[in-house]
């Protein structure tokens, strides 16, 4: 998958990266790799003698990159003004400017600005950390209430076979409504598409087509009404796990479905399932994790573990630019 991803990035024009902590030394090794290849150019936010001195001491190779200080950024007042407009009376010109002194907020206005194409940051920071600015600042598509998000996970299997899925809101949203619930579907299938999945969504409850009666399970029937009346790829649910991935078990219960047993693609009622559902494959199916893949905002941002390596940032950031 990641090599079909970096195919594309070279093909393209050059995109730019920003992440927010440029003095991190997993940052610095995922940049000076992602400029090596020739895949994006990057700007890291720190100050140059901190981010210089790590750099030296690694031996890592970042030459070709952009560093910037906030504090002596010379278009800083350009940035204060326009955050004050998207702040609308919220934020103050002085709070603007001591926000944009902190690398995650200075980072989404560079994006917003125009001077970066997307995001990445997490390294030190938490997730809300990182969502938070992205929310006040780049905000939802035009048509997106939420912003959400999903998580593709690939399996190698021994046959020499790549097994490819999409799984949201496994991060975002508590408490997802029914119209979130179709706003992530549709997101999640369009990630999916990028990432080579042709998506077969299934809305996933622990009732199959009306087999429990709960206000939950309703919920679920419900997002799935709407949901194939607004989406153009096949939609299905509410169906449990096994029907919507092992085909005897989808015929049996859910008989007549395109979806049930084929699934690819697949909306959890809420965050609570939805983190537990990608951890389990993860950790005892042998899929690796990518995300959380950030959806609905007007530019890629995209957010780190706090506990990631390197090559996980190297591969974030492949995700990120791609989703330009």
């Amino acid at each position: 998958m990641f090599n079909q991803l970096k195919e594309v990035l070279k093909s393209n024009e050059k995109r730019s990266i920003v992440f927010t902590e440029g003095h991190d030394p997993r940052i610095q090794q995922a940049a000076a790799r992602l400029l090596e290849e020739g895949l994006m150019s990057v700007i890291l936010v720190g100050k140059p003698e901190e981010v210089n001195a790590v750099a030296q001491k690694n031996g890592y190779a970042l030459d070709q990159a952009t560093i910037i200080d906030p504090a002596a950024y010379a278009d800083m007042d350009a940035l204060v003004d326009q955050m004050v407009t998207l702040r609308k009376g919220k934020m103050t010109a002085e709070d603007c400017r001591a926000a944009l002194q902190k690398g995650n907020y200075f980072g989404t206005m560079l994006v917003k600005a125009g001077v970066a194409d997307c995001l990445l940051g997490g390294a030190t920071y938490s997730t809300g950390d990182t969502v938070r600015p992205a929310l006040q600042l780049i905000k939802t598509k035009p048509g997106n209430s939420i912003v959400s998000s999903c998580f593709i996970m690939v399996r190698d299997n021994a046959d020499g076979t790549q097994e490819k899925l999409a799984m949201g809101d496994c991060a975002i949203n508590i408490h997802p409504t029914e119209d979130n619930l179709v706003e992530i579907a549709q997101e999640t299938a369009k990630c999916a598409k990028i990432f080579g999945i042709d998506p077969k969504v299934a809305f996933l409850s622990f009732s199959t087509k009306g087999s429990a009666k709960d206000d939950d399970v309703t919920k679920m029937q419900n997002a799935t009404a709407k949901a194939k009346e607004v989406m153009d790829v096949p939609v299905d649910g509410e169906m449990q796990f096994d029907a919507a991935v092992a085909p005897e078990v989808g015929q049996l219960k859910f008989p007549g479905s395109a979806v049930a047993g084929h699934a690819n693609t697949f909306i959890f009622p809420d965050v609570n399932a939805g983190n537990i559902g990608y951890k389990i494959a993860a950790r005892l199916g042998g899929f690796a994790a990518y995300g959380p893949i950030l959806l609905g905002l007007n530019a890629p941002i995209n957010d780190l573990s706090r506990g990631c390596n390197a090559d996980e940032v190297y591969k974030m950031a492949i995700i990120t630019a791609a989703l330009i």
